[in-house]
């Protein structure tokens, strides 16, 4: 049975369904899926996935809904685990959804749906069919992007939200906006209690209507953890003053916190359930302590500052754990930006919304200033993101840092309210008491005190704010500790990228990967509202994860889209210092993109070639060995950059000294290349130039492993300790080719892979080099 709404994105279709029962087909001799076979079935939940195989499919699979009872023909396989360390883990978030399969199959035929009875299932699929007309009545009032932005606002419905202004409001901290939460609901309830007011309906029923209101309209807007925390607190809250027994909102927000976690105990691991309850919590706890020390503020608008600024204080630990940056105009957008969309944009959205159902240009008419203010909205957020230096990135912090941090905050509000409230006190006494007959003699208390507030409270606040600058400096450190060298073979599956850190904190981008498409034309339809992009989904989020806050430099070892085109997000998210790259184009969109981007950020672009050699720092020098030279007429180079169709053979190959071990990274050097950099190699030799015939502690195999480089005399040459071949798991190309394997296992190399092992990670200090790989199970 399907469970959950079904999303048609591109060429797949996706939904979550409840089993009732497995059939195993298989060959002779063929195993099942592990844990299916011959146990009850009932009740497990699936993460279907369906690869349409035509664009009509589209439609068919559009009119399955939840609750519909489906025959299903395909393949169940496990989550993937992470493969990168501190990567997204696949696995880990289905299974805090029950899901512990995934079901793939092929084309809209394998899923065979029936008709369906009653069941809880049914009615939310009802359900979602409401949202959709709602969804398309919403298409109807905003125009364009507007229409996805509004959805999202209105009912929950922010998957349709432009993928370039959802990533403003993610770098400005605006996402909760579309996230359906306890200002949606009081906004809301407001408004309906407005009407009921007008009405003249008494206050006992208008307390029944909006008790009868709320559970419909968590029903309609998704029913998010979020969500659902507005609605049991409202309901809860609202029951609790019908009956004159409403105290203490924190008793409410445990009640409610308690019946979602006895309903889901996996809601415990909710990233919006999480961020929910902290922040609402936060409020409670701390808008009282904050509230006095902005006495100087005018009434009207001291709240709204204490709110935001202690939405901000609770929310900054999460975020930076699960998303780990922070925009340091977070505070002014969303002090600036959030009032408006509260007070126009979703009442009189929500307003033009249900006025159209009465009369569509009613609608329309109320729409037309929603549409104005949105234009300004994110004219504003576009500007505020264009701003760069702003953005700061945080690795992930320990449970212990975020405990202590909230204790930290709390102590140092808390003595913070106090003084303020005595320093309050002592003014007004001080200007009412009249003045002595004679001079009095200071006592003991007031030589250890200032403004009514001894010394020792404010010696307490001081240690206080030392000790939480102190957390925030050691929470910014990247995770690569200063004094070792670090080099990071990422898996970024069929393509290269390598993170170094020199020991002085130097950080060296090598390639960054890049999803390969084979598109056909007229395949248009198949691409999705936001394709899978290795840079932004999965080399961005490790450099963030790792408190990377700047990129010194970046090298492009040549212009083939399995190295370059991660490193597009990358270039665009990070400060980068200088732009290194092999000194010639190809016929590639990607590439000109990424020297475009560099240009217009001002990113120093610097074209290397042979006898090259770059020191970060005294313990790192960079040797270049590759490309040769070339575009050049006697003694002078040609003022043109070349064009090179064929970009492997000029790939950058370079020669890494760190902290007393050797490194050597190949691209996709072939093995004419191969051939030709160790004659040149030689010839130096013979004529007293250079004398670097050393071997190397570790290698990077070139071209993914692939058997037109990494030569027998290759091997033998720098006879490599440890081999690192970078690969995609199950690719379609047979890398890495059984012949490179064979060559570097016969010559004694230790051979990491990352199609096997996952992420390659490996320290230098002094010459004592460690190495660590993800999956371990591939011994």
């Amino acid at each position: 049975m399907i469970v959950s709404a079904v999303e048609v994105d591109g060429d797949r279709a996706a939904f979550t369904a409840a089993l009732q029962r497995v059939e195993p087909s298989q060959a002779p001799g063929e195993s099942t899926a592990p844990g299916i076979h011959g146990i009850d079935t009932a009740g497990e939940r699936v993460a279907v996935q369906i690869k349409l195989s035509k664009q009509e499919e589209q439609a068919v699979a559009a009119a399955w809904t939840r609750g519909q009872e489906i025959t299903l023909q395909g393949s169940l396989e496990q989550p993937s685990a992470a493969r990168n360390f501190g990567g997204f883990d696949y696995g880990k978030y289905l299974r805090t959804q029950r899901i512990h399969w995934i079901f793939k199959a092929a084309g809209a035929s394998a899923v065979e749906a029936t008709s369906s009875g009653f069941s809880r299932a049914a009615l939310l699929g009802e359900v979602d069919k409401l949202r959709q007309r709602i969804g398309s009545r919403v298409e109807q009032l905003f125009p364009e992007w507007q229409a996805g932005y509004m959805k999202g606002l209105l009912i929950g419905l922010a998957d349709e939200l432009e993928p370039d202004k959802y990533t403003q409001f993610t770098q400005l901290g605006l996402t909760h906006i579309l996230a359906i939460s306890g200002s949606h609901v009081a906004i809301n309830v407001g408004l309906l209690f407005g009407l009921l007011r007008l009405c003249r309906v008494t206050r006992e029923t208008s307390i029944l209507i909006v008790l009868c209101f709320v559970p419909i309209y968590v029903l309609l807007t998704g029913f998010s953890p979020s969500v659902i925390r507005s609605g049991i607190m409202t309901i809860l809250g609202l029951y609790l003053l019908r009956q004159r027994r409403l105290k203490d909102g924190l008793n409410v927000l445990s009640a409610a916190a308690l019946l979602m976690l006895l309903w889901e105990p996996n809601y415990l691991l909710n990233v919006s359930f999480q961020l929910s309850f902290a922040v609402t919590a936060g409020l409670i706890i701390f808008v009282p302590q904050i509230l006095p020390l902005l006495g100087w503020l005018p009434p009207k608008i001291r709240s709204t500052v204490a709110i935001t600024v202690a939405a901000e204080i609770v929310s900054f630990p999460l975020t930076i754990y699960y998303f780990n940056q922070l925009s340091l105009l977070s505070l002014a957008a969303n002090l600036l930006i959030v009032p408006v969309i509260g007070l126009v944009a979703l009442p009189l959205g929500t307003a033009a919304l249900l006025s159209s159902w009465i009369w569509l240009r009613l609608g329309t008419w109320i729409a037309y200033p929603v549409i104005l203010v949105n234009k300004v909205t994110f004219k504003a957020t576009e500007w505020l993101t264009s701003h760069s230096g702003f953005m700061t990135y945080w690795k992930s912090p320990s449970l212990l840092w975020i405990a202590s941090y909230y204790l930290v905050i709390y102590g140092l509000l808390l003595l913070s309210k106090r003084v303020a409230t005595q320093r309050s006190v002592q003014s007004v006494t001080d200007d009412t008491v009249p003045l002595p007959d004679r001079p009095v003699r200071p006592t003991a208390k007031s030589y250890y005190s200032f403004a009514g507030v001894s010394f020792k409270r404010y010696a307490t606040m001081l240690s206080l704010a030392i000790s939480l600058i102190a957390m925030l400096i050691y929470g910014y450190r990247p995770l690569n500790s200063h004094g070792m060298g670090h080099v990071q073979f990422i898996d970024v599956g069929q393509g290269d990228c390598t993170l170094i850190t020199t020991p002085s904190g130097i950080n060296i981008l090598v390639d960054g990967g890049g999803t390969v498409s084979f598109r056909k034309p007229g395949e248009r339809w198949r691409d999705r509202r936001e394709p899978f992009e290795v840079g932004a989904k999965t080399v961005v989020p490790l450099l963030k994860k790792r408190g990377i806050h700047r990129l010194d430099i970046v090298i492009a070892t040549h212009g083939d889209q399995d190295h370059i085109g991660g490193l597009q997000a990358v270039v665009e998210q990070f400060p980068i210092g200088a732009l290194l790259f092999n000194g010639s184009f190809s016929e590639s969109a990607t590439l000109a993109k990424l020297m475009q981007t560099a240009v217009d950020k001002r990113i120093s672009i610097y074209a290397v070639s042979r006898g090259m050699t770059l020191s970060p720092d005294s313990a790192t020098r960079l040797e270049f060995m590759a490309p040769l030279l070339h575009g050049y007429e006697g003694d002078q180079p040609d003022s043109a950059i070349p064009y090179i169709k064929e970009q492997n053979a000029e790939s950058v190959v370079f020669r890494l000294e760190m902290d007393g071990a050797s490194f050597l990274f190949t691209g996709d050097t072939d093995e004419g290349t191969e051939r030709k950099m160790m004659a040149l190699e030689h010839q130096e030799s013979t004529e007293g130039e250079v004398n670097n015939l050393r071997p190397v502690d570790m290698l990077k195999v070139a071209h993914h492993g692939s058997k037109t480089s990494t030569s027998a005399l290759w091997i033998r040459r720098y006879r490599p300790t440890a081999s690192v071949i970078s690969a995609g798991v199950g690719n379609t190309y047979g890398h890495p080719n059984a012949g490179v394997v064979e060559r570097l296992a016969q010559s004694g190399s230790m051979i990491f892979r990352t199609d096997l092992q996952g992420e390659v990670q490996v320290t230098v200090h002094q010459g004592l080099i460690q190495s660590r790989y993800k999956n371990k199970s591939s011994e």
